[in-house]
């Protein structure tokens, strides 16, 4: 008898979810373009990526950025459909089809230099990068992907066996310098480079949001008192491991919590008082999804 498989990641058409998937996908595009169009191309910043190229060739032989974007990055995904299967869905095709829409478009009403920042590039680069880095981090919310490099990394890692991350550090390296060799300055790469960092870190904010919430380990002699206290002074849950020492050998209970940075500062008085010398490790946590944080339902509607 044959077994059904359901994709948990594919929505209903039509419903709440699917629908606000595509609106999250369309808005992510049209802000993307934003950044091409008002930062990028009138400043000559090469931020990586197929539009880094596309830049380049816009300045070298007057031929529209969203469309030389569109030229290289129907066939690569097509050819990425071919060898890496179809994580490359029909969101990925809509996608960077508006992006360049979009990018076009916006410079044909609004003109060549809408901003008119003149010199300065370095605002160009920052406040491009961080509208860039919403745009690509809605797209990425959406379940889709912006397509251009990150399909060639994709390929030249499979083959390769080099790290994706890797590949895509070099690829987009060899755009920005492709960018100075074009344009002959050599801030160009800076600002390029600047603008890559910033969109990278404003990603990862939009994907996992502005967390506040901190990983605590506690390693104590004391870890009963240490759990109560946990729990009925401020009221957190927890996890006990059962862990050995390296160096005497012998066996230590790790207490694992999570609560937030205002909680940090009680936690670690009310360890002073029962164990002073308690070992306690605190870690940044990107993002917490359970009972008590923001719920997981929430996360993936």
């Amino acid at each position: 008898m044959a077994t059904t498989f359901i994709n948990p990641l594919k929505d209903k058409i039509l419903s709440k979810e699917w629908v606000m998937s595509y609106v999250t996908l369309i808005a992510g595009t049209f802000v993307l373009a934003l950044g091409y169009a008002f930062f990028m191309t009138p400043y000559k910043i090469t931020p990586g990526g197929i539009y880094g190229i596309s830049i380049v060739l816009h300045y070298q032989f007057n031929f529209p950025v969203g469309l030389a974007a569109l030229c290289f990055n129907l066939p690569l995904t097509l050819i990425g459909l071919k060898l890496l299967g179809s994580r490359f869905g029909i969101k990925t095709f809509i996608g960077f089809i508006l992006t360049a829409l979009f990018t076009d478009g916006l410079r044909f009403f609004l003109g060549n230099d809408p901003l008119k920042l003149q010199d300065e590039v370095l605002l160009a680069s920052i406040f491009g990068g961080v509208i860039m880095g919403i745009g690509v981090g809605m797209i990425f919310k959406s379940r889709a992907s912006s397509g251009g490099t990150d399909v060639l990394a994709s390929i030249l890692s499979k083959y390769t066996k080099m790290p994706l991350g890797k590949q895509l550090m070099l690829v987009d390296s060899c755009i920005v310098v492709l960018g100075f060799l074009a344009f002959q300055d050599w801030k160009i790469p800076l600002y390029s480079w600047l603008t890559i960092f910033l969109m990278g870190k404003v990603i990862d904010m939009v994907l996992h949001g502005f967390s506040d919430d901190k990983i605590v380990f506690i390693i104590s002699d004391k870890s009963e008192a240490l759990r109560k206290t946990i729990i009925y002074d401020l009221q957190r849950g927890g996890t006990i491991f059962q862990a050995k020492g390296m160096f005497t050998q012998e066996p230590k209970n790790v207490l694992f919590t999570v609560m937030n940075r205002r909680e940090i500062p009680d936690l670690q008085k009310y360890i002073f008082q029962v164990d002073v010398n308690a070992f306690i490790s605190i870690l940044d946590a990107h993002e917490i999804l359970g009972k008590g944080f923001k719920s997981l339902q929430t996360k993936v509607n």
